[in-house]
Formats: structure tokens, sequence, C-alpha cells
């Protein structure tokens, strides 16, 4: 009987270890937010400048397991010139329409970012980006800037304008028929 109670002990203090061991992965799985991300986008053609950028990027990440989502309201974007802006708005993007833009996917090497440690890592995003009502999965690296634990994800990558069902009559001529998007987002 006394092997049956220390096997017993043994048993019930491994299973302690393994529920605390699994509180503490849990626990240490962190979720950063941010609400005021920036996106910059540049579809500038030939003989036009088209740019425009957004403060109010909507992004959260999960360290453990690399998944990252932003949105954004295309109203949100501001040119130069409020003229180009309502035509982004009500030529090209149908903001009333179509409100939002957004991306969900994974940061696919999270395992060779050590968050415990600041510095700059490169990243690898997969998922799937949403603009104008067309979901396209896309790839593209970018940076990860830890500082004080904090980081900060830095990338930029091409849109085809056609592939999400944007068009209008400048598209190729005064309009890129590919756009420049860069995000900055500090968590």
């Amino acid at each position: 009987m006394n092997l049956k109670l220390k096997l017993t002990s043994v048993l019930s203090f491994i299973i302690i270890l393994l529920l605390i061991g699994m509180t503490q992965t849990a626990s240490a799985q962190k979720v950063f937010a941010t609400k005021s991300g920036q996106i910059y986008f540049n579809a500038a053609g030939a003989l036009v400048k088209i740019a425009a950028v957004n403060n109010q990027v909507d992004s959260k990440f999960v360290d453990a397991t690399g998944q990252i989502i932003f949105g954004v309201l295309i109203k949100g974007f501001k040119f130069e010139n409020q003229l180009m802006e309502d035509h982004f708005n009500e030529n090209y993007m149908e903001s009333t329409q179509f409100p939002k833009a957004d991306f969900k996917g994974y940061i696919t090497n999270i395992k060779e970012i050590n968050f415990s440690k600041d510095g700059t890592y490169p990243i690898q995003v997969e998922g799937t980006l949403t603009i104008h009502g067309v979901a396209q999965k896309i790839t593209t690296k970018g940076t990860l800037t830890l500082t004080q634990g904090k980081p900060t994800i830095v990338g930029e990558f091409n849109v085809k304008i056609k592939d999400y069902g944007i068009s209008g009559m400048y598209i190729g001529d005064k309009i890129a028929n590919q756009a420049v998007i860069k995000l900055n987002c500090k968590y």
C-alpha cells in the first residue's frame, strides 16, 4: 500500500507540474495591438503624383503564433489634393460600397524571432489581402524590430490594381497599374 501511495503522489506531482507548465505557456503568449499604424499608398503614373497616407491602421499581432491582422478604412487615406481624394473614394475604391480593406495572415518564420532580445528581425508574411471586396493570397517580406520588448512591423509590397476589381479610365495612363503599399505599425 505504501508503494501505491507513493506512485499516486508522484503521478499527482507530475500532473500538477504539467498543468503549471501549460498555464505558463498560455500566459506567455502576448497580443500586441495598435490603432495608429500607418499605410502609405503610391500609384503614381507618368504624369501625376498619386500618393496617400492613412494613420489609422488597426492591427493585432500574436507573438506565439505569428498571427497578424490589419484593418483600414478606405476613407482614412489622405491625399495632398482633395479632388484626388474624392476621385479615389468615389470612382476607384468605391469606398461607400467597400469601406474597408484588411489583411489576415501569419509571420511564417515567427520561431526565428527572440522576443526576449531587442533587435531587428527579417520576417516573411503570408495571408489574404482583401481590397474592394476581392480577396487575394499574398506573400511578402518585412522587418520586425523589438525595442524594450515592443514590436514594430515594417513592410512594403506591390498590389496590381486590376487584380482587385478596381477600374477607371486613367489606370495605366495617369495611374500606375501597380500600387506600392508601405506599412509601419508600432505596437
